[in-house]
């Protein structure tokens, strides 16, 4: 039975601390992802994170959209974050929207400018980022800061009622120009945009900004903990700031950890749409994406995701993991559940020339030798068969064992075979093999002699199933650790930008597509069908490429990585 039960760390101590002292008698924790993009695997972390605390102690988690900007967000982003939750195993207790609580933000934000804290202000975009400061400097009050109340309150109905064009006014919040953190420099908190809404229609043409929604999202829904990435710590003055001046009765608390970060994994949305938008990849759920739908479909199973999040643990500070460890849970995972079978993916024919013409005999195959109960298949074996090209060196260097011109090695569930001619093209390339058996060396049968060093897989020929195989590369070539940035629109206001830069660190083999021959048992192979291919790793039937007249195979993970855990 998987272990839900998070291991300890400081997250987990504080709720351990609020509920022994009463502070709260049930947990909510929540998921709150913005709908402009799929989800990747450093949203899964979160995931995890926040439905296992709740779990663990019989609390509740929320499934939230951020859904403040309707310029960038899409139905098809909600439903693509649904099927991601539901796929890696969780059921949220509540699923909401940001949206649902547009009336509740707008009232609140009545309230401030009643209390002299939000003021109307018509400074651009530009303007507003330049009298903001910097880290050095204090920010400048804009000229519309002593506005009067009433002529707040007409100003803000009115940007309502839709009578003023994009980009003409914002709504600010009015705190402190002087602070030494840029976010509490009179941040703005609502904006014009005449923009239909996936959720709304075009009810509403004015929308909250991300810091200002979210903090009233949480109290609405009586969230206890509001569990984020650290990038977020510098706006929890702001958070706070919201809940108290907005009079919410409910007071979550923000607690701020580690994103994950991945050797030659993105980690940003921004730039895997980047990806899209490019046509680097061919799609959000291309098998050499982070994203969850992609790694979905190159096969990783929810069970080693959810596995590798855990181990990862939670952390205050920031660090970087090795994508190898997450390919270790997918073959921890994989190697009891995955049928083990023969596929060539480069192939070579052999001819067995002392084998009869049109006799196939059908040989005992395990389907998993570490999984007896999923007993044994059926194999094919005639005059011709295909091995790897590369199991065969015309002219080998010393300690070679597979084939070669004289010597002799064992095909895998069959016979011994022995290389005696080697037949070529026109221009000199290896077209068939010619070889004898020996039919004494049938596999699982007692005998004495000859002991060969090398085994090699083949399919055989007559009943061989083509097929396509995919081989990935990582699809980015350097190592480098990520910089923390919002992935919300907050990254808009605060002018984080999205580098193109790391277009240029695009591994130009990341995938590479082969034809080949599966063993004839895989006929009707379905989508999402795992199988051990023999040396070559584990494969996962493509969703969206197969046909029912020829598999695709997506290759997960190889057999073995140097990865140590």
């Amino acid at each position: 039975m998987e272990n839900k039960q998070v291991s300890s760390n400081f997250i987990k101590n504080i709720i351990i601390e609020d509920l022994e002292s009463g502070k709260h008698k049930k947990i909510l924790t929540r998921f709150p992802p913005e709908p402009n993009g799929y989800l990747h695997i450093g949203h899964a972390k979160s995931i995890v994170l926040n439905f296992d605390l709740a779990d663990e102690f019989k609390g509740l988690t929320n499934v939230r959209f951020d859904d403040t900007n309707p310029v960038k967000e899409d139905t098809e982003y909600v439903e693509s974050i649904k099927e991601d939750v539901e796929w890696l195993g969780y059921k949220w207790d509540g699923l909401y929207f940001a949206s649902d609580y547009f009336e509740e933000m707008y009232n609140r934000a009545v309230l401030l400018i009643k209390k002299g804290k939000a003021y109307v202000c018509e400074l651009s975009a530009n303007e507003i980022r330049e009298t903001r400061g910097t880290l050095n400097r204090p920010g400048q009050e804009s000229p519309y800061h002593s506005r009067s109340v009433e002529e707040n309150l007409d100003l803000f109905t009115r940007m309502r009622s839709g009578e003023f064009p994009d980009g003409e006014k914002v709504l600010r919040a009015k705190i402190d120009m002087a602070s030494p953190n840029l976010n509490m420099r009179d941040p703005v908190i609502y904006r014009i945009a005449h923009a239909s809404h996936h959720n709304t229609g075009d009810k509403w043409c004015i929308y909250p900004m991300y810091d200002y929604a979210h903090p009233i999202e949480d109290a609405v829904e009586g969230i206890t903990h509001s569990i984020c990435t650290l990038e977020f710590e510098d706006h929890r003055p702001l958070y706070d700031w919201v809940i108290r001046e907005c009079e919410m009765e409910c007071q979550p608390r923000q607690i701020e950890f580690a994103r994950l970060n991945m050797t030659n994994t993105v980690m940003s949305k921004r730039k895997l749409k980047l990806l899209v938008d490019e046509g680097v990849v061919d799609g959000w759920d291309d098998p050499r994406m982070p994203t969850i739908s992609g790694l979905r479909r190159r096969g990783y199973t929810p069970e080693a995701m959810r596995s590798f999040v855990r181990e990862i643990g939670v952390a205050k500070g920031n660090s970087i993991v090795d994508a190898q460890m997450l390919e270790h849970f997918v073959r921890e995972d994989l190697k009891l559940k995955a049928p083990r079978t023969m596929a060539v993916i480069k192939p070579l024919k052999v001819i067995i020339t002392n084998y009869p013409e049109g006799q196939v005999e059908w040989l005992d195959a395990e389907n998993n030798p570490e999984n007896p109960a999923m007993g044994v298949r059926k194999i094919p074996f005639s005059r011709e068969i295909y091995v790897e090209q590369d199991d065969f060196m015309e002219d080998p260097p010393p300690k070679y064992f597979r084939l070669f011109p004289g010597n002799e090695v064992r095909l895998k569930n069959a016979y011994f075979i022995k290389c005696n001619e080697v037949i070529k093209d026109e221009q000199g390339q290896v077209t068939e093999l010619r070889c004898t058996y020996d039919p004494e060396t049938k596999s699982g049968t007692d005998f004495t002699g000859r002991k060969v060093k090398g085994t090699i897989h083949w399919v055989e020929a007559a009943h061989a199933l083509p097929a396509e195989f995919r081989l990935y590369e990582p699809l980015i070539l350097d190592e480098q650790e990520e910089a923390d940035e919002p992935e919300g629109e907050e990254a808009v206001e605060t002018g984080t930008g999205t580098s193109a830069d790391f277009l240029d660190h695009i591994n130009p083999n990341s995938l590479e597509i082969l034809q080949g021959f599966i063993e004839p048992n895989m006929a009707g192979v379905k989508p999402q069908d795992k199988f051990q291919f023999f040396r070559y790793g584990y494969f996962n039937v493509d969703v969206r490429l197969t046909s029912p007249e020829k598999p695709v195979f997506n290759r997960i993970v190889s057999l073995k990585s140097s990865f140590k855990l």
